[in-house]
């Protein structure tokens, strides 16, 4: 098969590392890439959120399957793109995506399925906004209701923080046109993990089980990012609580938007928190989560292009999808100034000795090529993700490699797992 992935980042290198190893794959093309994509891939310097770009790319290349990446191609409806020109897309229609792109939408949704989540209410201004948050004592979640990359949440503990959360999105445009629109929810309590789901427009199985860690600080303090780091499995999520997400949530949702027209076909990607009553869903996304994806695909053992190929053409079907019993750590090295403005262009160093050790993994994130140097060009620069036979010697083992590389800078999270193995610092 020739198949073309779509993204530039940590998420997209870990998915063509796993691509890379089915025996059914041809030829593998990556647009736009990034350096150590090269490696796995020829990259097309396609950008993309370029749906008439991509489209023409896979038509040239004559590419049997497309996976996508990101959100924002989806939502700007690059897969009903390609499937209008019969190209198979791994990846919703922009219609599907919806449950992403609209945080309004996916709530209101989860009510019509009746999928459990927090008590919410959307508004425009803040008066009415702040009315909804007065009733939780100003304990609230308020999320912008577009795409923001991740960081269009604010949590709050009191009504001032609740005020100023609602003025930074509404009246000082913070995340522009995504913060029009807020949705505020009460705060659930309990330990947040991640569920992905590859589904096929009616049936789905389940991804290995995985935890994010959203703030930028140790300690689960500081802003939101993208992501600071991830690993697989999640001992919090037991087999009972698996099956009570995939049977209460993921199916109901499949469920229903193919009951609205809006087939969903690619990666479903359920946040949740863990409570005392039960997972309920912080969030869905339409695609892979990052960096979650990376210690899920190192851990993968089955073919994860057949997988994508099945789903995107409607015939996965429902079973078990075989994983290493081994577990899998990603600690993410970001640039100075992350998750606002960003230092950029400094010399990346370590990674070669990083990789010395064979159960260690260094995904490319933010990286780019000037002359013969690799160089800092993003955020979240670097995943360095390891295996081990524990959580534990996972952890050692990506710390011990994290602590090879250098670039200017550089910033990461030294409790990654902290929910499992304490508070301990690297």
């Amino acid at each position: 098969m020739k198949v073309l992935v779509v993204g530039s980042g940590g998420r997209e290198h870990a998915l063509c590392h796993g691509i890379a190893k089915s025996p059914r794959l041809r030829r593998l093309i990556c647009a736009p890439g990034n350096p150590g994509i090269e490696g796995l891939a020829e990259t097309a310097p396609v950008a993309a959120d370029d749906v008439p770009g991509l489209v023409a790319l896979a038509r040239k290349e004559q590419v049997d399957l497309v996976v996508v990446g990101p959100e924002a191609p989806l939502a700007l409806g690059l897969a009903d793109a390609l499937r209008a020109e019969g190209i198979a897309c791994f990846g919703p229609s922009r219609a599907a995506a919806e449950i992403e792109s609209s945080k309004a939408f996916a709530k209101e949704l989860m009510k019509r399925a009746k999928i459990p989540t927090a008590t919410f209410g959307t508004f425009e201004d803040v008066d009415s906004a702040l009315a909804f948050a007065a009733e939780w004592g100003g304990r609230v979640a308020v999320k912008a209701d577009g795409l923001a990359a991740g960081k269009g949440v604010i949590v709050c503990g009191s009504m001032e923080e609740a005020r100023r959360a609602l003025e930074t999105m509404l009246v000082e445009k913070a995340f522009g046109e995504a913060g029009r629109r807020v949705v505020v929810e009460e705060r659930l309590e309990g330990q947040e993990a991640s569920v992905i789901a590859l589904v096929d427009g009616r049936d789905v199985r389940l991804l290995a089980p995985a935890q994010d860690h959203k703030r930028l600080l140790d300690g689960d303090l500081g802003p939101n990012t993208g992501g600071m780091g991830a690993y697989s499995p999640a001992p919090i999520v037991d087999e009972a609580t698996l099956e009570r997400v995939r049977r209460e949530i993921l199916l109901p949702a499949v469920a229903q938007l193919a009951a609205e027209g809006r087939e969903f076909r690619g990666a479903l990607y359920a946040g949740l928190m863990i409570t005392a009553e039960g997972p309920k869903v912080i969030e869905f996304n339409c695609r892979m989560g990052d960096p979650e994806t990376q210690p899920i695909v190192v851990r993968l053992e089955d073919d994860l292009l057949e997988l994508m190929e099945a789903a995107a053409n409607g015939r996965m079907g429902p079973g078990a999808i075989a994983f290493d019993e081994r577990a899998a750590m990603t600690v993410v090295l970001a640039a100075e100034g992350y998750p606002g403005k960003v230092r950029k262009g400094d010399r990346i160093d370590g990674i070669a000795e990083a990789e010395a050790d064979p159960e260690v993994i260094v995904f490319h994130a933010g990286t780019a090529r000037r002359d013969d140097e690799l160089v800092t060009a993003g955020g979240r620069v670097l995943g360095v993700t390891a295996l081990g036979a524990t959580l534990k010697e996972a952890r050692e083992r990506a710390y011990r490699a994290c602590e090879k590389i250098r670039f200017e800078g550089m910033q990461y999270r030294r409790d990654i797992g902290h929910h499992v193995l304490g508070q301990e610092q690297r």
